[in-house]
């Protein structure tokens, strides 16, 4: 009787399931996109439970799912243009005032993702990891690098496998895993982002941060909102191509073409392990209706970024935000 035989199937099938989470949390890193997530997760099961019976046991049940969702995304990536938010395209930020433009749903932009589909629960520490390596910059900066790269840098720095694992898993060696590793660190130095750092503490500090942004938001005043900004903030709003830098063009748009968002309301919620906010615009009828998922990045006691997810039909359901909020 083989190992195979041997196992109880009707286990496995169970305990693929508690993985799904946490795979959830790989595949996004790898593909930067939710939807697309979802989608390889799902493969990434279908494919695990199918091949079940040649499931020999040498390899530990975690480690040959993660076999088969690499192998997943990797199919998924090849030849696919990276994906990424406006200020990673190259472009300098729009001059104010200036139009939206067309609105870009062909290119593939850096999508957010919920908290509770990507972090871990329990171990402190660990939690604090994982929101670093889900925030919009960690994920955009991801993109640069080819799909086996991406793998290890994940494998290795997220989920601290051992390079001996990252090897076995990929087919390949030690030396190759390490070489694939330092090439990764090179091309995210190169994009700016040091996760040497530790994460800022979500402090009174903090809270009163957000609850100050909160307030000018909604009432719409620009002289307090520029007091939670930093002067070099950037904003974008995917899927429009445009993107702004700095309170003065940022303030000048929200009074100028932006003004529309003037009555908003906004509610919490926890998006790329970052503070985050559904943004519900007053329309004609009275009725505040989805305007857009805003994704902050805070640096120093400051707001350095805003990112403006205005895909709502998609976004909102993802996060199970209600369609309107009454006046």
């Amino acid at each position: 009787m083989t190992a195979s035989t041997a196992l109880d199937r009707s286990e496995l099938e169970g305990r693929l399931e508690q993985y799904r989470g946490e795979l959830t949390g790989y595949c996004y890193r790898m593909l930067g996109s939710s939807s697309e997530t979802d989608d390889a997760v799902q493969d990434t099961m279908v494919r695990a439970w199918r091949a079940l019976d040649g499931f020999d046991g040498r390899a530990s049940l975690r480690s040959w799912l993660y076999r088969i969702a690499t192998n997943v995304c990797i199919d998924a990536l090849n030849g696919r243009k990276r994906r990424a938010l406006p200020m990673d395209f190259g472009a300098p930020s729009a001059p104010v005032p200036e139009s939206l433009g067309e609105w870009r749903t062909d290119d593939p932009w850096v999508e957010p993702m919920p908290d509770a589909r990507v972090l871990p629960a329990g171990d402190p520490e660990q939690v604090a990891v994982s929101r670093e390596s889900v925030r919009l910059a960690f994920i955009a900066a991801l993109q640069h690098l080819p799909p086996r790269q991406r793998a290890v840098l994940i494998l290795r720095e997220v989920l601290c496998w051992k390079a001996a694992e990252v090897a076995e898993l990929l087919g390949t060696t030690v030396a190759s895993v390490n070489s694939a590793l330092q090439r990764a660190r090179a091309t995210l130095a190169a994009q700016g982002l040091d996760r040497s750092g530790q994460p800022a503490p979500v402090d009174d500090a903090h809270r009163e941060l957000l609850a100050r942004y909160v307030d000018a938001f909604e009432r719409y005043d620009m002289s307090s909102l520029v007091t939670v900004l930093h002067e070099d903030a950037v904003q974008a709003m995917p899927p429009y191509a445009l993107w702004l830098r700095g309170t003065a063009d940022i303030t000048a748009w929200m009074l100028g073409v932006g003004i529309a968002c003037k009555g908003s309301r906004l509610l919490p919620v926890q998006a790329n392990g970052s503070p985050a906010f559904a943004q519900y615009k007053p329309s004609a009828d009275g009725v505040l209706r989805p305007w857009a998922l805003q994704v902050l990045t805070v640096q120093d006691g400051l707001i350095t970024g805003m990112v403006f997810f205005l895909d709502t039909a998609r976004v909102f359901p993802l996060f199970g935000l209600p369609d309107h909020l009454p006046a």
